[in-house]
């Protein structure tokens, strides 16, 4: 992916190669931050609002003190767009952390460290029509997912074992119950009624998500936010995952096990298409 020549941090937007923090930062030693990653379609951002809220709510989890009030952050990821003149299909990721200082557990008394770049992302269009194969893993994370931090060791594990196994996604499973995927959110399709997990702490809740859960509801779709086990989602009709960069992705295989008949589902293909309309993108050619 190619990365943009500019970033913008908490002094501006300066060139990608100037941007430098010491060592002693803490979300390099402790994780002590949080983060977004927002899509961009053919040079807009998409769901930013959402995406800045989240933000902003995770920073209230963890006590930390985001430097801009949310107007002017989402003034300045603007002008870092433009500034890039930026016009295809990308993402940006932004990140704050706690703030530099010498290494100790509790909290310093100095400013947040922030930045922001985009690089470009195409969509996984591929993988949209044709669907992708996914696997199961226990889920060993802490119990505040709901909390987009900058912790995510165990993501990383499960989404590298997926990646060993010739998978797309990890789907994480809590004492036979699923939770979320290592970098998405989990829905099923059973006797046309949609079933994902309720927005509780422990899984994060997708800005994808809950555009997909209001695309269902306005299509008169029955919908139900609870729990569902790893059986009822291999014997599901249909099964997907959302995030913002998967969009709606079609689950055809989960642990070497067909979903259905392998080809994604009908109610899959409608909330694409919505999806696809309501975020003002080109539609795919589902075949």
């Amino acid at each position: 992916m190619s990365l943009y020549n500019y970033v913008w941090t908490q002094n501006g937007i300066i060139a990608k190669d100037s941007l430098f923090y010491p060592f002693e930062e803490r979300g390099l030693q402790f994780g002590d931050g949080i983060y977004e990653v927002i899509r961009i379609y053919q040079g807009n951002y998409d769901l930013l609002e959402a995406h800045i809220d989240r933000l902003y709510r995770s920073a209230e989890a963890i006590r930390l003190q985001v430097p801009f009030n949310k107007e002017t952050l989402i003034a300045s990821l603007q002008k870092l767009a433009e500034k890039n003149a930026v016009e295809t299909d990308a993402k940006l990721y932004l990140q704050i952390t706690r703030g530099s200082a010498p290494r100790e557990h509790t909290f310093p008394n100095v400013p947040s460290n922030l930045y922001a770049y985009i690089e470009q992302s195409a969509r996984p269009a591929a993988q949209l029509q044709q669907g992708v194969r996914t696997i199961l893993t226990e889920d060993i994370r802490w119990d505040l997912c709901y909390i987009k931090s900058l912790n995510l060791l165990p993501n990383i594990l499960a989404k590298q074992t997926a990646k060993e196994k010739g998978a797309y996604e990890a789907i994480f499973h809590k004492n036979g119950q699923v939770t979320e995927g290592s970098s998405s959110n989990v829905f099923i399709v059973k006797d046309n009624v949609l079933y994902t997990h309720p927005a509780a702490q422990n899984i994060l809740h997708g800005c994808v998500r809950n555009r997909v859960l209001n695309l269902a509801a306005e299509s008169a779709l029955e919908i139900q936010e609870t729990t569902f086990s790893t059986q009822q989602l291999l014997a599901a009709d249909e099964v997907f995952i959302t995030s913002t960069t998967s969009e709606v992705m079609p689950v055809i295989e989960v642990d070497g096990n067909c979903i259905r008949n392998g080809k994604p589902g009908v109610i899959t293909r409608k909330l694409q298409l919505a999806y696809e309309k309501v975020s003002e993108i080109q539609e795919t050619a589902f075949i």
